[in-house]
């Protein structure tokens, strides 16, 4: 059967949003920055930078996003990737919307910054304001036994909607593969998947605001980490995703540090962007042993200790061999 084609007012409008996680280490913190924003129905303000793509004063995507973040920001940033294209409308569409729906496309950005003072509009916030159950450095997180499995497994025990989509392995079983629950292991990895149990289970401020429909109810309950306007949150978590899994094979951990450091800053960054404390002489050897840094002949006087040592990344390591990341394994105790 011939359609007829759809006239000009029926096309729905598409908009093309460019938002950057944009991360740097200071302070031994893994940090993002962060725009504020009207807040949102929920009392959501926290923004990554972000803003249309516009094709006729943006030649390329990235050149927009750079653009973009230059604006509101006043930062200029070195390496990036694209991540993922978000075009959900439920999350980003509010009660009789009729504005344009919108597609973002989300982007990670790494940078090194001295201070955290450089910027001319936004701030640094810990990544782990947003995700507090990411933070192993100190061992489990108190908030996985105290709060999030808790309502996690009261969640996996209630009838599920019809409305709710159909999966192949049952709530608690994937409470368990997530969250490291009853002898799971953790995945250090899987900071997204952890976020979309969470904002299917309700428990997220953000699920409350977009898809109240399918959200336990959660009134005067406690927070689950600091929420984000729109979509912002779940892009967040694609980033730190993607580079834990990213510094394991490419030497992108080096984005993050000043151009000569100490073995100790370095194996604190990793900590700070992986999660867990890794063990100081294991990781040592695996980084001097893959030839990821050699010395520069200087050293840095510490207050009350010792002076140690200055390395630098060696680049000719990327030409050596396919994958030359941080290979560490947090889970075998490095």
């Amino acid at each position: 059967m011939r359609r007829e084609p759809l006239s000009r007012k029926d096309v729905p409008s598409v908009e093309i949003g460019l938002n950057a996680a944009i991360a740097s280490v200071h302070n031994d913190e893994p940090v993002v920055l962060i725009v504020k924003e009207t807040a949102d129905s929920v009392g959501a303000s926290d923004s990554l930078p972000s803003g249309p793509f516009s094709p006729r004063q943006h030649r390329t995507l990235e050149i927009g996003l750079r653009s973009w973040v230059r604006e509101q920001t006043g930062l200029d940033f070195g390496y990036v990737e694209q991540l993922y294209t978000f075009g959900d409308r439920g999350r980003h569409a509010r009660a009789e919307d009729r504005d344009p729906h919108v597609v973002s496309i989300g982007y990670l950005a790494l940078t090194h910054t001295d201070s955290a003072d450089d910027l001319q509009r936004g701030s640094w916030h810990s990544w782990y304001e947003y995700f507090p159950w990411e933070d192993w450095r100190r061992g489990r997180p108190s908030i996985l036994e105290t709060t999030v499995l808790p309502r996690l497994k009261a969640w996996a025990q209630m009838p599920q909607m019809h409305e709710a989509p159909s999966r192949p392995i049952d709530r608690s079983e994937r409470v368990r593969m997530c969250f490291g629950a009853e002898g799971g292991a953790w995945d250090e990895e899987k900071v997204l998947d952890r976020y979309e149990l969470l904002y299917e289970a309700g428990l997220v401020d953000e699920a409350q605001r977009d898809r109240p429909e399918f959200a336990v109810a959660n009134s005067g309950g406690p927070q689950f980490g600091t929420p984000m306007i729109f979509d912002h949150r779940r892009i967040l978590a694609t980033a730190i995703s993607r580079v834990r899994a990213k510094i394991k094979y490419r030497p992108v951990i080096f984005e993050l540090m000043p151009q000569e450091f100490t073995l100790y800053e370095l194996q604190k960054t990793v900590e700070a962007i992986l999660g867990p404390h890794l063990h100081k002489q294991n990781f040592r050897r695996l980084v001097e042993s893959a030839g990821l840094v050699e010395p520069t002949g200087q050293v840095k006087t510490r207050t009350g200790g010792r002076p140690a040592k200055l390395f630098r990344f060696r680049r000719e390591v990327v030409l050596e061999r396919p994958a030359p990341g941080v290979r560490v394994k947090p889970g075998r105790q490095l």
